[in-house]
């Protein structure tokens, strides 16, 4: 019984081993097709006028009917690009101009530093994301949303809400001149 498995056990060695040399074994070299961009053969002398014309290769000598393309192509039939980012969705954050000045700050680059009352009315001071300074009054937009209020110690802004999921689509966003010890 042994025997039996030895002998069955060496035979499925030698069939895989021959197998795998079969496999790693180079294939032969098809012959190569001439490139298009192959200089011309040589031109044969020309036979003497009055002796029969030799005949002339086919030129229908096994060419290829496409040439193979050099390089990758992707197909994507249907599938999304692999190379492009889901995190940008293959927008470049670089690329987006922003208006100059407060019309190209958010809601959420902009910090309140102080109110002052002039003629009547409220004016806040902010200060952006650039660390420059803007006078505000009530109605002035920002990138995403425009002043509502500016109070004496406060200020709303109204933002447009960019989510497609949100069924909410103003936020109203108040900035704090001071922080209470209650709000901390």
């Amino acid at each position: 019984m042994t025997v039996t498995r030895a002998l069955v056990f060496m035979s499925l060695t030698v069939l895989l081993a021959t197998g795998a040399a079969l496999a790693q074994a180079p294939q032969p070299a098809a012959p190569a097709a001439p490139s298009p961009h192959a200089a011309a053969p040589a031109a044969t002398p020309a036979a003497p006028a009055g002796a029969p014309a030799a005949q002339a290769p086919a030129k229908d000598e096994a060419k290829p009917d496409a040439a193979e393309p050099q390089g990758f192509t992707y197909n994507p039939e249907g599938r999304r690009d692999p190379f492009v980012s889901l995190l940008r969705r293959g927008v470049d954050s670089s690329q987006t101009k922003r208006a100059a000045g407060l019309g190209g700050l958010g809601t959420a680059e902009v910090s309140l530093r102080g109110i002052v009352l002039s003629q009547g009315a409220f004016v806040g001071i902010v200060q952006g994301v650039d660390s420059k300074t803007y006078i505000v009054r009530a109605g002035d937009k920002l990138s995403d949303g425009s002043i509502r209020t500016i109070t004496a110690d406060s200020m709303v802004i109204q933002q447009q809400v960019n989510d497609p999921l949100s069924l909410e689509k103003v936020h109203e966003v108040r900035k704090v001149l001071r922080q209470t010890e209650e709000g901390k």
